[in-house]
């Protein structure tokens, strides 16, 4: 008897046996079509035997192979397993985030394969090369025939981009395969224009979720098969399988968008090295501001460090940052008077400004001055934005959605005002004090439609936008020449947060956003508006010291013994009743510390945001000094609470999470 066992999608960690009809054959890696339960399902064949602990009477058969999907490598299926291990899932979960929705489907359209690609594409190489990028190209071909990671330190306009392009002309001669893994699906675009200027005649595609079905499907079998030269997306591409990777570049290495926040919680940035390591390659981790794990890793001597301290532009250098005293100059709707000059004068000499704000809608909340009622959301513990323009309230976190009341619902009172700015306050703020100003707005909201986001970027490189107002999705990877002023307001509530991670985020938000401007012959300018303008961060930020910042913050991860100097591991529950998720999580804290072993255990708490979407959320933080301790103790961990009684809780893992 021959036996397929098959990884399915669903929430069990075995692989299920079925039985090989004769004359059916299912190499290992293919997908086939299988019945379960009272559906069918496809799933992949991850292992053969000649018998199965499954009473022949209850085995079912293998009912077809997927013929127009090649299966996957055995290099495939050893990181889909490590994946599941590393990151407490089971195998079919793995697998099924790796793959297109539509590959999965039982019932679908046969897809039309992709050309073969071709030879070697042609690179024009536009710009002539800093001594910096030269070295850091020499450095990254030197072991591009082995495992070789490269921590590309570059300051904000120096060149990174060039370094990558020429290192993946460089695997495709050598007739690889590259994956570029950029953090946000705004930033695709931008790097596909260049790919494509650049690499005239190659096959280069995107891969990232808000693709069409279709079009997703066709991406990953091109990769799959050889048709792609280079596949540019956001961190589900790293799962992607290849059939001759030869680079993996992951562009801001240091963004949490690269951590998934639900299913299966991978880092694509750990995966991306995992990835290269196992395959023999180089990758290359490029930012202005690497995360501390990655700085950390370069000076243990795991990574090489590279750096580019330099912008690459003719007679372009790093904008002069200053603060701004709030407490002095008190901002009106959220503006200074010191900044709408700064704006007005650019304005008069035909240069274009950016105001950041990493918050979207016309104000956080509405509030009732007489009773003190304010805009709640009833599914989750946040407030309900105002969103203006639209006429509603919204909560960013459920999608809970209301029209604006025109009295105070608990008190009848007409005294209800915004208060805070979003973007769209601030977007009004600025066309009533800078008449005739031509001002674009970009945020979620306004870059929803498919092509909205590089249809408005497009009027600021021609020079139709005078003032850009938007959120982070403006702080990282464009570049305007005529760009030479960053106003950012409100950055001073994450100088104050819990997180641990936060001051590391803040600095490389706000170097990221100052680096936009002065990015051409223009000089630069940035300016903080805060209540703290002596903070050391600030300071670190005007003196765009990243090592500086680096090393400090290190030492206080130390003495914290906080990562990189030890290993985290979140276990989230969730439930409708109250009491429900915290009662779980302190069986689990008994089970963790009955397990023995030299793994911290600490007390349950209420997550951040204690109720979403109508569930009580808490979480369970567990501690250790060494990743193969962490990991034997999630295992036996993972084992025991599924044993719990309680069915009512949802919960998780969380590997190395982000956000604790």
């Amino acid at each position: 008897m021959r036996i397929a066992r098959v990884a399915l999608d669903v929430p069990l960690d075995e692989a299920f046996d079925f039985r090989l009809p004769e004359g059916l054959e299912a190499a290992l890696g293919a997908l086939v079509i299988v019945p379960f339960g009272r559906t069918r399902k496809v799933g992949v064949v991850v292992e053969h035997a000649d018998a199965s602990d499954v009473a022949p009477e209850r085995l079912r058969d293998v009912e077809s192979v997927v013929e127009d999907v090649p299966p996957f490598t055995d290099a495939d299926l050893d990181l889909f397993r490590f994946c599941a291990r590393y990151y407490q899932r089971p195998l079919g979960e793995v697998v099924a985030t790796g793959m297109p929705p539509r590959l999965r489907q039982v019932k679908r359209r046969p897809i039309e394969p992709s050309p073969p690609r071709s030879g070697p594409p042609s690179f024009v190489s536009q710009h002539p090369l800093t001594p910096a990028q030269s070295e850091a190209i020499a450095s990254v071909l030197a072991g591009r025939d082995r495992f070789h990671p490269v921590l590309l330190e570059g300051v904000t306009g120096s060149g990174k981009t060039e370094v990558y392009l020429h290192l993946i002309a460089d695997a495709l001669a050598r007739g690889r395969q590259a994956l570029m893994l950029v953090p946000e699906i705004g930033l695709t675009p931008q790097f596909e224009e260049h790919v494509r200027s650049r690499f005239p005649g190659a096959t280069m595609l995107t891969a990232h979720s808000n693709l069409a079905e279709g079009e997703r499907a066709r991406a990953w079998l091109a990769a799959r098969t050889g048709a792609a030269h280079v596949i540019l997306g956001t961190r589900l591409a790293v799962l992607t399988p290849f059939d001759a990777l030869g680079l993996v570049v992951v562009d801001e290495e240091h963004d949490p968008s690269y951590k998934q926040q639900d299913g299966m919680r991978y880092s694509a940035r750990d995966v991306a090295v995992l990835r290269a390591q196992r395959l023999g390659i180089p990758v290359v981790l490029g930012s202005a501001t690497p995360s501390l794990e990655s700085f950390w890793n370069a000076r243990e001597g795991r990574y090489l460090r590279m750096q580019l301290p330099a912008r690459a532009a003719a007679g372009a250098g790093m904008p002069a940052v200053r603060t701004l005293d709030t407490r002095a100059d008190r901002p009106q709707e959220g503006l200074s008077h010191g900044l709408l000059l700064a704006l007005r004068k650019r304005l008069e000499r035909g240069e274009q400004s950016l105001i950041f704000l990493n918050r979207r809608g016309y104000a956080p909340v509405l509030f009732c001055r007489d009773c003190q009622w304010h805009s709640s959301c009833t599914r989750c513990s946040a407030n309900l934005v105002l969103h203006r323009q639209e006429g509603e309230l919204r909560c960013h976190h459920c999608g809970h959605r209301e029209r604006v009341p025109a009295r105070c619902p608990a008190c009848g009172g007409a005294d209800i005002a915004p208060v805070g700015q979003g973007t769209q306050r601030v977007e009004e703020t600025l066309a009533a004090a800078l008449p005739g100003a031509r001002i674009a707005r970009v945020d979620r909201d306004t870059t929803a439609r498919r092509g909205a986001l590089k249809e408005v970027l497009g009027r600021v490189r021609s020079g139709e936008v005078d003032i850009l107002v938007g959120t982070q999705m403006l702080a990282k990877g464009h570049d305007y020449p005529r760009l030479t002023l960053v106003g950012v307001l409100d950055s001073d509530s994450a100088l104050f947060s819990a997180d641990f991670r936060a001051a590391e985020r803040l600095f490389g938000q706000l170097s990221q956003v100052a680096g936009r401007a002065g990015r051409g012959e223009l000089p630069g300018e940035v300016i903080i508006q805060t209540d703290f303008p002596g903070h050391p961060l600030y300071a670190a930020v005007a003196s765009h010291d990243y090592e500086r910042f680096a090393v400090e913050a290190l030492d206080e991860r130390h003495v914290a013994h906080f990562p990189p100097y030890s290993h985290l591991a979140l276990l989230r529950a969730e439930a409708q009743k109250p009491g429900q998720a915290l009662g779980f999580l302190e069986r689990a804290a008994r089970v963790g510390r009955g397990l023995g072993g030299p793994v911290e255990v600490f007390d349950p708490v209420p997550s951040r945001l204690e109720r979403k979407a109508g569930f009580e959320r808490a979480q369970l933080l567990v501690r250790a000094d060494a990743r193969p301790v962490m990991q034997s103790f999630l295992g036996r961990w993972r084992e025991a609470l599924a044993a719990d009684p309680e069915r009512r809780v949802r919960w998780s893992l969380d590997v190395d999470p982000q956000e604790v």
